[in-house]
């Protein structure tokens, strides 16, 4: 078996494969590579070792059985009997199901949430999104401080156990959609410079250094993140793949890492015959990241639209503080601005920012479905000082009608694991660094940023509690009750008219109407024939939707279709999906 690594600063490399030592030699047609052969099988432990240092885990790892700190091991792709005949769902009309793993179930692997993966199929989503499944230190964590790219964290069940994960969803037919984070590599067992220059000085985030994409030897790191990218849906039959915060991307080069990535990414969707598709997290509301190549954007298939979010809960919560400011002051008008403008923020002054944010997007160009409508995320939820989910802030009515919004609403909707049935559970963030020092300053950093909130710190929960984690995992016994029996149906019931009425799936943006009263709290919108109405006050509204000849769809408690006069009568905190003709 041929082994090869990039080290182009060294000066003599070895390979430590089982108990056999290789000295490498230099490749001759690529600079800075090194290469060997040795007697290699599935399992088979190695590493390499520079200028006679220690022996690391190989930066491309495909399995790291012993985590992040451990030798690699060898992975044969070819030995997995794929079963289902999969031909891929496309993002246009999709529904997306965030799920993490180390909390979707009491076990926390692969292999147990697939075991639910049926109650996904039922409810009606197409897409499950799995947060990432890179190598982190411990047994649970959100994942975000992976550190092999090409390989699965081994308490989640190994390559093996994601590769039937995916099959099973298939076989249910659902798409999957990995979560990828590119803009900084983890803290703990972070090889990777020692290697060569995967980190920049260049450019500063938030994390510390940036992931070198434009400074000497980038071809390289580009090249290594790219070829991640493709090992996902090429090697494990992924679908699509969410890029964690882009903005932290750093690249002043002519053609931006991003550009580069979603053109290896349609290539590849062209040699398989299977829709693939990349969606960024992005704060920048610049539509060229969602405009075609071909039109001089960087070809991105959709982003996150956390502008939908923050109108959304602002206007259920009341809540304004930080980043919400600017929506909780606008109100309904702001939940009106992104329903039928994709963004808020579309070049107007952001007073967190302190400066002006965001450009306007071309309702005729972009379509709806590029931009990923919600209520609840992993963020939105786990980066609350106690992790509360809008089910312990709201009432049943104003869920069902975030639920509606969110459903109804002319974007690809998403929802988060247990929000279908309104989870009790909170969703907190939990570490398990092995690392002491790391474990506590992790600690100490929490509970400082939430003091500065008003929060007391035996109030902020420790991460690494493996109490907090268990406080995490979804409780299967709720939606057999109520009132999360009742949620669930209704989520169900929302779903079924997406699949059903062609007009929720349009992908006009320009299409979509609205009307609110700010003072009465009611906020309604057309897509086609399909009006959709809530009412946020508790008591019972009369709303002139001007739609004599309207029938119910669906209504969270019991709604009359409306009289001659085109007036529906809403029920306090309750929505209602209508069709005209």
């Amino acid at each position: 078996m041929q082994f090869e690594v990039w080290a182009p600063q060294a000066r003599r490399v070895t390979l430590r494969c089982d108990d056999v030592t290789r000295v490498l030699e230099r490749d001759p047609e690529r600079a800075g590579w090194w290469w060997g052969e040795a007697d290699a099988r599935e399992g088979s432990r190695y590493g390499f070792a520079l200028d006679d240092g220690r022996v690391l885990p190989d930066p491309r790892s495909r399995r790291q059985p012993d985590g992040p700190d451990g030798l690699s091991a060898v992975v044969d792709h070819e030995r997995y009997p794929w079963r289902a005949q999969w031909r891929g769902r496309p993002l246009a009309g999709a529904v997306l199901y965030e799920l993490h793993v180390g909390t979707y179930t009491p076990e926390g692997t692969l292999d147990a949430a697939a075991e639910r993966l049926g109650h996904l199929a039922e409810l009606g989503v197409t897409h499950v999104e799995l947060m990432p499944l890179t190598p982190f230190p411990g047994t649970h964590g959100w994942g975000y401080e992976g550190v092999s790219l090409w390989a699965v964290h081994e308490p989640y069940g190994g390559p093996e156990a994601l590769k039937r994960f995916v099959d099973r969803a298939h076989e249910l037919g659902l798409g999957v959609v990995l979560d990828v984070v590119h803009n900084h590599f983890g803290p703990s067992g972070n090889y990777l410079p020692v290697f060569g220059p995967y980190l920049t000085d260049t450019h500063h985030t938030p994390w510390g250094a940036a992931v070198n994409l434009d400074a000497p030897g980038s071809d390289e790191v580009r090249a290594f993140l790219i070829g991640s990218a493709l090992a996902w849906l090429r090697d494990y039959r992924i679908d699509g793949l969410r890029l964690d915060a882009v903005h932290a991307l750093v690249d002043t080069r002519a053609c931006h890492f991003l550009e580069e990535l979603s053109a290896a990414v349609d290539a590849l969707a062209a040699e398989t015959d299977r829709p693939l598709f990349l969606v960024a997290e992005s704060d920048l509301n610049d539509p060229r990241l969602i405009t075609s190549r071909a039109e001089g954007g960087l070809g991105l298939h959709a982003q996150w639209n956390d502008d939908f979010h923050h109108t959304l809960h602002t206007t259920l919560t009341g809540e304004s503080q930080g980043y919400y400011a600017d929506f909780a002051r606008a109100g309904l008008g702001g939940l009106a601005k992104t329903l039928t403008g994709g963004w808020f923020h579309d070049g107007s002054y952001s007073s967190f920012r302190e400066r002006h944010h965001g450009r306007p997007l071309d309702r005729t160009r972009v379509a709806g479905h590029r931009l990923l409508g919600y209520g609840q995320t992993h963020d939105q939820i786990g980066n609350r000082a106690q992790g509360d989910r809008l089910s312990a802030l709201l009432s049943p009515g104003l869920l069902a009608c975030a639920a509606t919004l969110v459903l109804t609403a002319p974007f690809t909707p998403m929802l988060f694991m247990g929000e279908e049935w309104a989870a009790g559970t909170p969703w907190q963030f939990f570490t398990d660094h092995t690392d002491p020092e790391l474990a506590d300053a992790v600690r100490r950093g929490r509970r400082r940023e939430f003091a500065a909130h008003g929060w007391k710190e035996e109030d902020v929960p420790d991460p690494q509690d493996p109490a907090t984690r268990d406080r995490s995992c979804l409780d299967w016994s709720e939606p057999e009750r109520e009132p999360h029996a009742r949620m669930l149906a209704w989520y169900r019931q929302l779903l079924a008219l997406r699949r059903e009425q062609p007009d929720l799936t349009d992908p006009d943006l320009a299409d979509t109407k609205v009307a609110y009263d700010e003072e009465r709290r009611w906020i309604a919108f057309r897509r086609g024939d399909v009006l959709v109405a809530v009412n946020l006050a508790s008591q019972e509204a009369d709303l002139p939707l001007g739609v004599p000849d309207a029938r119910v769809l669906a209504a969270w408690e019991p709604v009359e279709r409306p009289g001659a006069d085109g007036v529906v009568r809403l029920p306090g905190e309750s929505a209602v999906v209508l069709l005209q003709g």
